[in-house]
């Protein structure tokens, strides 16, 4: 072997070994006998170097996986023997061969095995057993490479290929008739022989019996001698949180009701005698995390028990089967309630499934009841956070908590299903006890009172937030707790958790204030001052901002009599904050666009005439203008890039601030009712100037393109008289990005104004073609991934153009373009259909090709169309399907053959019994078409009913493919 390459194995070695190393190994891979060398090396223990003797497995993995059918049986002979000679050396060795060795020999072992043992190894598991017997460093290799042996099996994660799964499943049958009841016996004596003195293998075992319980005859481990073991290890401190996997293994496997019941509870009951069930003594959280999983598991087991018996009508084991179940009920409230999260969590399941069996009874006895409030009580007691949680620097511990929140209120929405008077009276009594003496409660248990009522929100639905409405008591009682949140005062506490829950649970029941609308003042300054979009820390201040612009949309008419003063008040929090360093706004500029949309539903909703709202809507957008204009000035003149960068962010902003101004018209209330058209024209004048900056284009352009497509949608015509200048200026010195961006507000246009922009059209048709081909025509490098996915975007983009053009009706802006032009654009549509493997695209191109036939294919059609028709349009719909790209099973290609088939319908409607003709006697028989096939063909192009012609033309091309 290359010793000077072997070197870079060392992860320590510097990158060129390392490098020189990975070029070693492929060559290797590539080789006739290099895994001979490495064998060799492995049998013979030439190298002491971990590295090397993991490298020389992975030459043999590589071998036995890819090229094992090239060698010959003497070779394949080697390489079992070699392997065996290695494992037999394993119990001579002074020391153990390091974990990472041992694994990788494993999946060596396991691959040979997948390959051999139903031809050339059958007694695979019998040679390695006669070779380790009981010599703890062979049993230890043995259960590893069981472990590998199911990992390729069994293993949910690898996606087998139909041919994989098929023989996995043959190598299973064949190893539960042939070794399985002695590999039970092996581990039986692993277990006995070490459960006392050699805990890690014992463990090894144990985790080896619950991988396999899985597939195996359950009655070869779940019997009196397997039980009675692992109920030993039950009470051994390092075996037992093994053993309780393995237990939830075997309780988990699919099997008969009735057997299932009777297994579980014989389970409870040895569990139940040896001490297990008595939570509070027991203070090892990891162990009690599994101990829950197995109750949750074995409690799941039961209630798939109960349904399946229900289902059956064999109501007698159905009782037994609820009986088991609650009499599980007092563990799992134990191990819910568990002040440990995870212990908590593992049971969640079990008491979700049982809620369900509640809900289905028809009535409930006093112990369910009971048991419905308990879980309700252990709910809201684990909501609430603890001292430890960072709300300032969330990690990963708090990831988990709100994951952990997610399921409990899983469980109780069920809760209210089960019984929704009792939650509402339970979460009111809560509420209402915490509220009053919110000043000396601590900020947990008001975060979650106020959170409890925020849940109600979902946990009791009702359509369109109509919770005070409808349902006297429950209307009553949330209107109740509604009026408490809001004259409390407790939006004053000082907690984050707290302030930002009241706000939430007050824009969540926004109709409360539809019934006591005299609260409004007093939410309304909670949002504005210290407490909301003023309040210290920067994540509230940032939810607040979007929160108040959801109360203030919400509340519409209502908001009217503060209107002038709220806008006075966020006056301040308007203002765009200057491009220098260091300058530390209230609000970020994202923050900032909610409240600016405020500002405009405020305006544009109140009942003020036209000229007062044109004139605060001035008020709001001419800073803005200013600003903006001192701004471009200023960057023309910049020299350094990062103040060039700062100075185009901050226009960018300015010019994103007015747009979001806008959202706020709707039909009912447009720019023009609302007399606002002029100042929105004035700041289309004040922005498009930016697009003329040599400057930080890409960011400025995109800005100016956004408020284009706004200013589309609420100036309407208005807008007309700026594009054709906005245009000429975006079509400059432009990339594949630009262009691509700046085809969907041409689409815009031409699909809202239609025939109004048909001048503009055919005059910046050339031009928008010709950026358009310059950019698709440049060279890239050959494995540039990114230009390439551009240039494919960019194509997309230019055949959505044609599309929109010729479905508005508009096909003069193409035929205007002159003869020679018309043909260059026909002729890349033609390109798009058939030479580009993008479906997408082909699917674009023949609805345009479709289109083109519909407006031009008649007698009345273009000089020369009819001709292009026959020579490239109907080559077209045979060329693409025919490709070997073109692949019928992907379901865009097929959107792509449905539109390839309607340009076919489209040819024949339009060119009638011309066109079959033309199928019939020239085209497909240059195909090499057979002649019933071509029959065949112009039959299904003649039927009415177009859905028959495209299944058939799909069925036409599977058969035509090899």
């Amino acid at each position: 072997m290359d010793e000077q390459a072997l070197l870079g194995l060392n992860p320590n070695a510097d990158a060129d070994f390392r490098q020189r190393a990975l070029a070693y190994f492929e060559q290797l891979k590539i080789s006739q006998d290099a895994w001979q060398v490495c064998a060799e090396a492995l049998a013979q223990s030439i190298y002491s170097d971990d590295h090397i003797k993991f490298f020389c497995f992975q030459v043999l993995e590589h071998q036995v996986k890819f090229k094992y059918s090239e060698l010959t049986e003497v070779q394949q002979q080697l390489i079992r023997e070699t392997l065996i000679t290695w494992l037999q050396a394993q119990m001579l060795n002074p020391q153990p061969e390091k974990t990472f060795i041992r694994n990788k020999a494993a999946q060596v072992f396991a691959l040979l095995f997948v390959t051999e043992y139903l031809t050339k190894w059958p007694k695979f598991f019998f040679d390695i057993l006669s070779v380790v017997d009981l010599n703890p460093r062979g049993v230890d290799m043995y259960l590893r490479i069981l472990m590998a042996v199911d990992a390729e099996l069994v293993d949910r994660d690898v996606v087998h290929t139909s041919e994989e799964a098929r023989r996995n499943t043959l190598l299973k049958d064949t190893m539960r008739e042939q070794c399985i009841p002695s590999l039970v016996e092996s581990w039986y004596q692993i277990l006995q022989n070490y459960q006392y003195n050699n805990s890690e293998l014992t463990c090894q075992c144990l985790e080896v019996v619950g991988a396999y319980v899985s597939w195996i005859d359950l009655s070869l481990i779940a019997n009196e001698r397997f039980i009675n073991m692992l109920l030993g290890h039950m009470s051994v401190e390092v075996l037992r949180e093994e053993a309780c996997d393995c237990l939830f293994e075997i309780v988990n496997k699919g099997m008969d009701p009735i057997d299932k019941t009777k297994l579980v509870e014989s389970l409870c009951q040895v569990l139940q005698s040896a001490g297990l069930f008595s939570i509070d003594q027991e203070d090892d959280v990891d162990f009690l995390a599994r101990f829950s999983k197995l109750v949750n598991g074995m409690g799941q087991a039961l209630i798939a028990s109960w349904t399946k018996l229900i289902k059956s009508g064999d109501m007698k084991s159905a009782q037994d089967a609820l009986q088991a179940i609650e009499a599980k009920v007092s563990l799992m409230l134990q191990l819910l309630i568990h002040e440990d999260d995870d212990i908590s969590s593992n049971i969640i399941g079990f008491c979700y499934d049982y809620l369900h069996i509640l809900k289905q009874l028809s009535a409930l006895s006093d112990q369910q009841k009971a048991n419905v409030e308990a879980i309700m009580l252990a709910v809201m007691k684990k909501l609430t956070y603890d001292e430890e949680y960072n709300f300032e620097n969330e990690g990963e511990d708090e990831a988990m908590f709100v994951e952990y929140r997610k399921q409990l209120k899983l469980l109780l929405d069920r809760l209210a299903q089960v019984s929704p008077e009792l939650l509402l009276a339970s979460v009111r009594r809560v509420f209402n006890t915490t509220l009053q003496n919110w000043q000396t409660t601590r900020f947990m248990e008001v975060e979650v009172a106020i959170r409890l009522l925020y849940m109600l929100a979902e946990a009791l639905p009702v359509s369109h937030g109509a919770h005070f409405s409808g349902d006297v008591t429950k209307a009553t009682a949330l209107q109740d707790m509604m009026r408490t949140l809001v004259t409390s005062g407790v939006s004053a506490y000082q907690h984050t958790s707290v302030t930002l829950e009241f706000f939430e649970t007050v824009v969540r029941y926004e109709k409360f204030f539809a019934v006591e609308p005299q609260h409004i003042p007093t939410v309304l300054m909670a949002f504005l001052d210290h407490r909301g979009l003023r309040h210290s820390s920067p994540k509230v201040r940032s939810r607040t901002a979007y929160l108040f612009s959801r109360f203030v949309k919400s509340l519409n008419k209502q908001m009217n009599p503060f209107i002038e003063d709220v806008l006075n008040r966020i006056q301040d929090l308007l203002e765009l904050s200057p491009p220098e360093n260091g300058y530390q706004a209230l609000l970020s500029s994202d923050d900032q666009l909610f409240i600016y949309e405020t500002a405009g539903v405020l305006i544009v909703n109140s009942e003020y005439s036209a000229e007062r709202k044109q004139a605060l809507m001035r008020n709001l957008l001419t800073p803005l203008m200013e600003k903006f204009k001192v701004l471009l000035e200023k960057l023309m003149m910049a020299q350094d890039e990062d103040r060039q960068m700062a100075l185009a962010d901050c226009l960018n902003h300015a010019v994103g601030f007015a747009s979001r101004t806008s959202k706020a018209f709707s039909n009912k209330q447009t720019v023009k009712q609302c007399g606002c058209s002029e100042v929105y024209l004035d700041c289309l004048q004040t922005f498009l100037p930016a697009l003329s900056c040599p400057l930080q284009k890409e960011v400025l352009r995109s800005g100016v393109r956004t408020f284009l497509h706004r200013m589309i949608i609420c100036l309407e015509e208005e807008v007309l008289p700026f594009i054709p200048s906005a245009s000429e200026h975006m079509l400059k010195d432009c990339e594949a990005k630009d262009l691509q961006e700046f085809i969907p507000l041409i689409n815009q246009i031409t699909a809202k104004f239609k025939t109004q922009v048909s001048p503009f059209l055919q005059q910046m048709f050339m031009p928008l073609l010709h950026a358009i081909f310059e950019v698709l025509l440049l060279p890239a490098e050959d494995n540039d991934q990114s230009a390439a996915l551009e240039k494919q975007m960019l194509r997309r983009s230019y055949f959505a153009f044609l599309q929109t053009v010729t479905g508005s009706g508009m096909s003069e802006v193409i035929a205007n373009q002159g003869a020679e032009n018309v043909e260059r654009v026909l002729f890349t549509v033609i390109q798009g259909a058939v030479d580009y493997p993008d479906p997408i695209a082909q699917k674009t191109c023949f609805i345009i090709l479709s289109k083109l036939v519909e407006l031009w294919g008649g007698k009345d059609g273009p000089v020369g169309f009819a001709d292009f028709v026959y020579k490239h349009i109907v080559p077209a719909c045979f060329l693409a399907p025919l490709k070997q790209t073109f692949d019928l099973a992907d379901a865009q290609t097929v959107l792509a053959l449905s539109e390839c088939a309607v340009t076919l319908k489209t040819i024949h409607l339009k060119r009638g019994p011309e066109c079959i003709q033309y199928l019939q006697q020239d085209y497909l028989p240059s195909l090499q078409v057979a002649p019933e096939i071509i029959q065949e063909f112009c039959q299904a192009l003649q039927q009415p009913d177009a859905k028959v012609f495209k299944n058939y033309l799909k069925v036409f091309f599977q058969r035509a493919k090899p």
